[in-house]
């Protein structure tokens, strides 16, 4: 019992220890910008300082005391990055620790470098340099991430990816170009009739129909818009004329209008809009509820327009659904995707792929 007491006072005595033991104390003297000129050099070293505060592990000086130092004693805080000035500065300061960085652009990618120097040794216990793509705008969010990295807190992985893979899907952070988006490219795949229109498509052309197969090949360009792109999801506008049917010798032209989203870290995606296409239809009468259709006129038939090889060309409607996954190869997306379009004499489904490459215009002021 008495082991068992005095385990447990050990343990309260400690755990009191520590919370009353006191916190390393540090301050940021400067924060070099000169290689990044899309950097605040003041803002990068407030949000520096409320990052320190946000981590906990330190006393943090606040940046008045510094000012009034370094006037009170003619210190220069400026182009201080040197293990020896840095020291001094820290022991004019009477802290323990001194953080300085730089943000730089080299080539397409931006670094963010973060140093921890020990004041009494004058040594950089800790030194790390993270690579960022180059987004103006979020030089803060880089500050951050590097931040936690070196003093081993978790990041949000997916505001890492955004930050720093260029095949990541684009997103509000890694592409904050707004309304001005653009993405084309070729479209083709395959078609399935099904009902009614497979029948009049097998059928032979003296019977009205095209003595062909139900599926034929489709080719055609896809235009289009992402005219929002917030958080997760795009918002997209898509306008794709096709031609269908040439490898069975005939020539349908078609135009889909489509809306749609599209998930910015999966790829996924979904849309629907009306289609247009010419289709030739012909009177057709029944006198038997619409089982059999004949091209005989009677005044007691039921008269419908219907789909035949031997009638007239007629712009005809659909509503087409459609949902697919876009991968990504750098700068190149691959579209796959499958289309449903109901119909009255049947449905029609089919399966296109292409691909397309982003291209950026200016940014609206």
């Amino acid at each position: 019992m008495f082991r068992s007491l005095f385990v447990a006072l050990f343990t309260w005595t400690a755990v009191l220890q520590a919370q009353v033991a006191p916190k390393p104390s540090i301050a940021i003297i400067d924060f070099d910008t000169r290689g990044y000129t899309a950097a605040n050099q003041s803002q990068c070293i407030q949000y520096i300082i409320n990052e320190l505060v946000r981590l906990g592990d330190f006393e943090v000086m606040d940046k008045y005391d510094i000012e009034y130092i370094a006037k009170r004693d003619t210190l220069k805080m400026t182009g201080c990055f040197s293990k020896i000035c840095l020291a001094e500065f820290g022991k004019r300061l009477k802290v323990q620790k001194i953080i300085t960085g730089s943000i730089s652009q080299l080539g397409d990618n931006v670094n963010v470098s973060i140093r921890l120097l020990d004041v009494e040794s004058g040594i950089f216990e800790k030194s790390y340099v993270k690579e960022f793509l180059n987004i103006p705008g979020n030089e803060l969010s880089m500050i951050r991430v590097t931040m936690n990295e070196v003093f081993g807190k978790g990041n949000d992985q997916d505001l890492v990816n955004k930050l720093t893979k260029k095949a990541e899907f684009d997103n509000s952070i890694n592409n904050p170009y707004q309304l001005r988006l653009k993405s084309d490219g070729p479209r083709m795949g395959m078609t399935v009739l099904t009902g009614e229109s497979a029948r009049i498509i097998k059928a032979p052309t003296k019977d009205g129909g095209y003595d062909g197969m139900p599926y034929m090949f489709q080719f055609g360009y896809q235009f289009e818009k992402q005219y929002l792109n917030e958080g997760n999801f795009q918002a997209l506008f898509e306008f794709i004329p096709t031609v269908t049917g040439l490898d069975q010798g005939r020539f349908i032209p078609s135009v889909t209008f489509l809306n749609g989203l599209r998930n910015n870290v999966s790829g996924w995606e979904f849309a629907f809009g009306p289609t247009f296409s010419f289709s030739k239809y012909m009177d057709m009468y029944s006198l038997d509820g619409g089982a059999t259709w004949t091209t005989k006129y009677d005044p007691l038939a039921i008269v419908e327009s219907r789909p035949d090889s031997r009638g007239d060309v007629t712009l005809t409607t659909g509503f087409l659904f459609a949902a697919g996954k876009t991968l990504k190869s750098g700068k190149l997306n691959l579209p796959v995707n499958v289309y449903l379009v109901p119909g009255k004499y049947g449905m029609r489904f089919g399966v296109s792929m292409g691909w397309n490459g982003k291209s950026r215009y200016e940014m609206r002021e």
